[in-house]
């Protein structure tokens, strides 16, 4: 793990920190599914006292990165098949019904600024893959324009607390984006959103549906 210190900075700022250097970690498979997360280790790797990393580590849990039990501790989130169809069938109910929403506000032609937002992550996933075309591509940026396309998507809804609900997702999007991660180059990913982007006027849910649906198949083998 990176080093933290308490050095500067607020107590906040500085849980803030370490929940950073672990949630990046973790979302970058550093910090494999059921990796114990030890309160004593990562006081002592960050410079920082116990009540901090416990403080942090309970961050990471409310973020559904990690997970507490009794007697077990801390722990990385696993993966498993009932939390990949758990989250799908939570961000079918809210980008299904979003897409819902704005299609009835635009009918089967929208106008071409309501994805423009979405649009854009599109192009700034072409533009990495132009630099990345002799290898090397971030991952990283690739999940949060990832998570970046299908929050734009439902920001198109313009429904307060459904944009509120998705956003939520934050960091959980980005983990199962990281395990979607090796079903997919960067140009079949690409392909697929520009394709599920043009469906969306005229075939709206049943679009996004299938499109969740597809990557639920990816992970679960169903």
């Amino acid at each position: 793990m990176a080093s933290a210190t308490d050095s500067s900075g607020t107590a906040g700022t500085t849980v803030d920190r370490v929940a950073g250097l672990v949630r990046a970690e973790i979302l970058s498979g550093v910090l494999a599914p059921d990796t114990p997360l030890r309160e004593e280790a990562a006081a002592e790797q960050f410079g920082v006292s116990r009540h901090t990393v416990r403080a942090a580590f309970q961050r990471l849990v409310s973020e559904r990165l990690a997970v507490a039990e009794a007697y077990r501790g801390v722990r990385v989130a696993s993966f498993d098949r009932a939390h990949v169809i758990a989250l799908q069938q939570y961000r079918a109910a809210l980008e299904v019904e979003a897409v819902r929403i704005t299609g009835e506000r635009h009918g089967d032609a929208w106008p071409d600024g309501v994805l423009a937002p979405a649009r854009a992550t599109l192009d700034a996933l072409d533009r990495l893959a132009v630099a990345d075309a002799g290898g090397g591509i971030d991952w990283l940026e690739v999940e949060r324009l990832h998570a970046e396309f299908h929050h734009a998507v439902v920001a198109a809804s313009m429904s307060p607390r459904i944009i509120e609900a998705h956003a939520a997702l934050g960091s959980e999007l980005l983990l199962f984006l990281l395990h979607v991660r090796p079903h997919y180059t960067l140009d079949t990913l690409i392909e697929e959103h520009r394709a599920l982007l043009d469906e969306l006027p005229t075939r709206g849910g049943d679009a996004v549906r299938e499109h969740l649906e597809h990557s639920t198949r990816l992970l679960t083998g169903a």
